[in-house]
C-alpha cells in the first residue's frame, strides 16, 4: 500500500496545473482538434484512455499529456508509462472540455508525433499484404475502420488521395482503435501514385457494386494495390480505366451497396486468406 501511495504521489507531483486557456500547449491541443490537422511540429491531438494507452504501447513520442482536474487517477495510471521529459498538465474541467471535441471527454488527451513514411518504404512491405489507396473517402468512421482492418489483415499501408477526410480527424483516430499509430499512412496525388504503381508492375484492383469479377474468383495475391472510392460516387472514371481488375462482393440484391469500410475489410480479409 505504501509503494502504491508513493507512486500516486510521484505521479501527481509531475502535474503542472494550468489555470488559463491561453497556455501555448493548451492552444496547440485545441487548434489541432479544431482543425483536424497536426501541429507545425507534426504532432497529432488524441483523446481518451484507450487511445492514449495505444499510443504508449506503439512507442510514439509524446509532446504533452493533458489531464482533466476531476480525473487525476488517470495520471496515476498513465504517468509511470510516460517519459519524465514529457510535459504533463492538469486542467480545470472547463478548459479541458473546451479543448477536447468529444461530447463525453474521458479526462485525458495528448499531443503525439506519428511516425512518418515514404511511398517507397510502404512498397517494400507489399510482401506482407496489399496496399490500400483511398480516393475521396469522406466518412471518418470508414477511414478509421479501414486502418484497423489494414493492421488486422496484414495490409502494407494506406495512401490517402485528394478529397479524403483528414487522418487527424478525432473520429478517425477513435475508429482506428490505435491502428493509426502503427499502419504506415501517407497522403499523395492519386494520378502520380497510380502511374508509379503501374510502372512497378503492381496490380491495381478496384471494387464495384454491380459489375466485375466475383470476389471468390478474383486473384488477390502478389504485389497488389486496392483502390477504394468515395462512398457515393466511387472511383473517378479516369482512375477506374487504369485498373487491372474490378471485383464485386456478392450481396443480397435489395442492398444497393456495401459500406466502404466494410467492403475494404472484406477484400483485405480475402487477400489474407488467399496468401495463406
Amino acid at each position: 500500500m505504501k509503494k502504491l501511495s508513493e507512486t500516486a504521489s510521484a505521479a501527481r507531483g509531475r502535474l503542472r496545473r494550468i489555470e488559463g486557456r491561453h497556455n501555448p500547449l493548451v492552444k496547440l491541443l485545441r487548434q489541432a482538434f479544431a482543425g483536424a490537422d497536426c501541429t507545425r511540429d507534426g504532432d497529432c491531438a488524441v483523446e481518451g484512455l484507450r487511445i492514449v494507452e495505444e499510443a504508449i504501447r506503439s512507442g510514439l513520442r509524446f509532446r504533452a499529456v493533458f489531464f482533466r482536474e476531476s480525473e487525476q487517477d488517470l495520471a496515476e495510471r498513465l504517468l509511470p508509462q510516460i517519459g519524465a521529459h514529457v510535459e504533463t498538465l492538469l486542467l480545470p474541467s472547463k478548459i479541458f472540455d473546451n479543448a477536447v471535441p468529444s461530447e463525453t471527454p474521458q479526462g485525458v488527451a495528448a499531443l503525439v508525433h506519428l511516425k512518418e513514411f515514404s511511398l517507397e518504404e510502404i512498397l517494400e512491405r507489399l510482401q506482407l499484404g496489399p496496399l490500400v489507396v483511398i480516393a475521396g473517402l469522406q466518412d471518418p468512421g470508414n477511414l478509421g475502420t479501414i486502418l484497423r482492418s489494414a493492421e488486422a489483415f496484414g495490409g502494407a499501408g494506406v495512401v490517402l488521395g485528394e478529397g479524403t477526410v483528414s487522418l487527424f480527424n478525432a473520429k478517425v483516430v477513435r475508429a482506428s482503435a490505435g491502428s493509426i499509430f502503427r499502419v504506415p499512412v501517407i497522403r499523395r496525388k492519386l494520378d502520380a501514385v497510380s502511374s508509379q504503381l503501374r510502372a512497378q508492375e503492381i496490380r491495381l484492383v478496384a471494387t464495384s457494386s454491380h459489375k466485375g469479377t466475383p470476389l471468390g474468383e478474383a486473384r488477390l495475391t502478389g504485389a497488389l494495390a486496392m483502390f477504394i472510392g468515395n462512398e457515393g460516387s466511387g472511383l473517378p472514371r479516369d482512375l477506374m480505366t487504369r485498373m487491372d481488375e474490378v471485383v464485386v462482393i456478392p450481396h443480397a440484391p435489395q442492398v444497393e451497396s456495401l459500406n466502404a469500410g466494410v467492403a475494404t475489410s472484406i477484400l483485405l480479409y480475402e487477400a489474407a486468406r488467399q496468401r495463406k
